[in-house]
């Protein structure tokens, strides 16, 4: 095979350095390159096919994320041991890098391309999320695919008031703004991230610094292109451009499309006139040549659709339902819209609708997270449904889509902010966002539904999180319309998308992705402030229907207790297999699930957790749990159920699962001659004084007698005193037997 032609470039990125190695690895992929960061090691390789796929007028990128669990030294969790479907997590990476690098493909490659990400090497306190679009963008820049890049994908973050670029994920924890940010050396192309609760100007620094920090890793990008990447392949994806043909179809439809863009309309009603408009132009052109080309008629329409209704809202201030750039469409709100639900709420916004319905669990629902870098728990689950009949279409139902895992991520990290801690919400959450309805910003009203939805469940949020979609419309002479709550149709003709969600206090969620450079701090601010504005009023709307959690929970939703006891008593209330507990559980209907703290020190502690509908049910299983974690105290009274007779006295259990001896002589004062005299059979629950526990054995003896006053006619018996154990082996004082020369007799006094 010959030596390999490894080469390796070195740079810093925040405060660590980054290798870039290829020419060793995968090498009849199009492109492949390995990032090493401490650790970390990603596998990127990128492969295009060399002729279109036919009849697609978009670009069919695919980018896979995946973790392998060798990457820990860890198998993977489940009975099949390997790597199956992408998880939630991978799918999400995958979509960061999707989203930075689709924008930046010429519009007429229509060729296959895969990019491929894989974790070989995992570091723990190094976060592969934010160095996984680097990879990818080296790997395209060393191979021929035609790319307007280099890209960079970085996260910055501010952590105890510093900026830092791919902070360490112990720092990161720490983080009250966490973003990922991607862009060429010239533009900002997508934001994905979270606050708690940061002002507009906060979001304008991090992306400032963020784009410095992109604009200085670009360069060392652009170097591995012009000394190390192939030749840009020559592709002909499109018929040959026909200036006559654009020009007709301008004629034909430009001004029919910019006059009906200035009549507001519905989206229906849009679209029945645009697929009118369509027919007209097509039928006015020469069949021939509609025969030959087709698809670039599709094109120059598509085109012309876009310049002209682009045009009538920067001309005119007015948008396609008539409304003003800033004007939010009519708002409807609505909550305990679900009788048997533990919260619901419905949110409409124009022709897009939200029903949120919350569910609350306990320990035993929560989400158990195994992946290769996090393994733990989820309390707090999102899942954000976007079936076919909300927008009119036929859609089979199967797994959630990458859109969909997206947009309830994207919902999930906006309402995360506001959650009140485990100690002020006992609760395991899941919320179900299901779109009814939908015109744009599907994601932003999942927001609204979701927190009205914990309102009404009782869920002490910090506050109501409103969430708005803005848009923007830019020309080349620099004139351009910022929009508040677009529609569907603005999002597709407009040049950026951006969704921003937050409280009264400031933002805690924001997601962008731009199709267009040149925009500047300036209009930036703008934008968010403009937004502000819109999630002031939506919120204001939101509060009319419900404007502060709920005091209490649904009388039909579980209610918990949570008992604390010591760590060492957690076998005794489990028991042999499980006995114990599934027998409390199946006696109390209620759920009993036990948290045990990491520290195994001897104070160490569990937090037994009891849910259940049954208040007397769920303090029945509260008083047994506490009984078996309770220690025996002498002089104590207690309840105790007579559990065997035997001839010398009854085993009471005076607590769940400790037993002592009522022995015959402690029943009563008076002289018991046999145990059938008592009338104690087996069940009885009677009341015993705990009297003495045996410093040696740990035996407990009971007494029924001494809750009652001796009779004048008994006298009063001298304590007796306990002979001394001896030192010797098999020493105990009475001649060495093990009952203490009491010939097997139980003690008495």
């Amino acid at each position: 095979m010959g030596k390999l032609g490894t080469h390796e470039i070195i740079f810093p990125l925040g405060d660590r350095e980054i290798t870039l190695e290829f020419g060793k690895l995968a090498r009849q992929a199009d492109g492949a390159v390995v990032l090493r960061d401490g650790n970390c090691v990603l596998l990127a390789t990128v492969v295009s096919n060399a002729t279109p796929r036919e009849g697609v007028d978009f670009l069919p990128l695919t980018v896979d994320y995946l973790e392998k669990f060798s990457a820990a030294g860890r198998f993977p969790g489940g009975f099949f041991k390997r790597e199956g479907k992408l998880s939630d997590h991978e799918v999400l990476v995958s979509r960061l890098v999707d989203r930075a690098l689709r924008p930046l493909f010429p519009d007429d490659y229509h060729s296959e391309i895969q990019v491929m990400i894989q974790l070989l090497s995992a570091d723990d306190d190094v976060s592969p999320d934010a160095l996984a679009g680097l990879a990818a963008s080296a790997a395209v820049a060393l191979s021929d695919i035609p790319f307007n890049g280099p890209m960079v994908e970085l996260r910055v973050a501010r952590i105890d008031g510093e900026w830092k670029i791919n902070p360490r994920i112990s720092e990161a924890e720490r983080a009250d703004i966490n973003l990922i940010v991607a862009g060429t050396p010239d533009a900002i192309v997508m934001v994905e991230g979270e606050m708690h609760e940061a002002s507009e100007e906060d979001a304008v620094e991090a992306l400032a610094r963020a784009h410095d920090a992109i604009k200085s890793v670009a360069q060392h990008l652009n170097e591995l292109k012009a000394q190390h990447g192939k030749p840009v392949r020559e592709y002909q994806h499109e018929l040959p451009p026909d200036p006559e043909l654009e020009a007709k179809i301008h004629e034909l439809a430009f001004d029919k499309i910019y006059q009906f863009a200035l009549t507001p309309s519905a989206k229906q009603a849009r679209s029945d006139y645009f697929a009118g408009v369509y027919e007209e132009t097509v039928a006015a052109l020469d069949p021939a040549v509609v025969e030959e080309k087709q698809p670039l008629i599709d094109k120059y329409f598509k085109n012309v659709k876009r310049e002209a209704v682009r045009k009538a809202i920067l001309d005119k201030g007015q948008r396609l339902d008539g409304r003003r750039p800033d004007e939010i469409r009519p708002i409807e709100c609505a909550v305990d819209v679900l009788p048997s639900v533990h919260g619901s709420a419905l949110f409409t916004r124009g022709e897009t609708q939200a029903l949120a319905s919350v569910t609350l669990g306990s320990q035993a629902d929560v989400q158990l997270i195994d992946r290769v870098m996090e393994q733990g728990e989820d309390r707090f689950l999102l899942h954000y449904n976007f079936p076919g009949f909300s927008t009119g279409e036929v859609r089979p139902k199967r797994a959630p889509s990458r859109r969909e895992i997206g947009h309830g991520n994207l919902a999930r990290r906006a309402i995360e902010m506001v959650l009140p801690s485990e100690e002020e919400n006992p609760y395991v959450i899941r919320i179900i966002s299901d779109i009814l309805e939908s015109n744009g910003s599907s994601s932003m009203a999942t927001v609204c539904a979701s927190s009205m939805a914990l309102m009404d469940a009782g869920i002490p949020l910090k506050g109501h999180v409103s969430g708005i979609a803005m848009g923007l419309i830019m020309d080349e002479s620099g004139r351009y319309a910022i929009l508040s709550d677009i529609l569907g149709d603005e999002d597709h003709l407009g040049d950026m998308d951006f969704k921003v969600t937050g409280t009264a206090e400031g933002i805690t969620a924001l997601q962008m992705d731009l199709k267009v450079e040149g925009l500047t701090q300036a209009i930036l601010r703008e934008a968010l402030m403009q937004a502000k504005a819109g999630r002031d009023h939506i919120r204001a709307k939101m509060e009319e229907a419900i404007a502060e959690p709920r005091p209490t929970v649904k009388p039909f939703a579980p209610k918990l207790i949570k008992v604390e006891v010591p760590r060492d008593v957690v076998g005794a209330i489990i028991g042999p297999g499980g006995k114990h507990i599934q027998a409390l559980q199946s006696e109390t209907g209620t759920v009993i699930s036990i948290v045990q703290e990491e520290d195994a020190g001897p104070d160490a502690t569990a937090v037994v957790e009891i849910s259940g509908k049954d208040a007397e049910m769920m303090e029945k299983a509260r008083k047994h749990i506490e009984g078996i974690a309770a220690k025996p105290e002498v002089g104590k009274v207690y309840e105790g159920t007579i559990k065997s007779i035997m001839p010398y006295g009854a085993f009471v259990e005076y607590l769940p699962g400790k037993e002592g001896l009522l022995h015959i002589s402690e029943i009563q004062w008076e002289h018991v001659p046999s145990m059938e005299e008592t009338g104690l059979k087996e069940g009885d629950q009677i009341s015993v004084k705990l009297v003495e526990i045996d410093e040696r054995s740990g035996k407990v003896r009971l007494s029924m007698k001494v809750l009652t006053e001796r009779p004048d006619h008994i006298p009063e018996r001298p304590a007796r005193e306990r002979r001394p154990r001896s030192e010797g082996r098999g020493g105990r004082s009475g001649g060495g037997r093990r009952d203490g020369g009491r010939g097997g007799r139980p003690f008495r006094r």
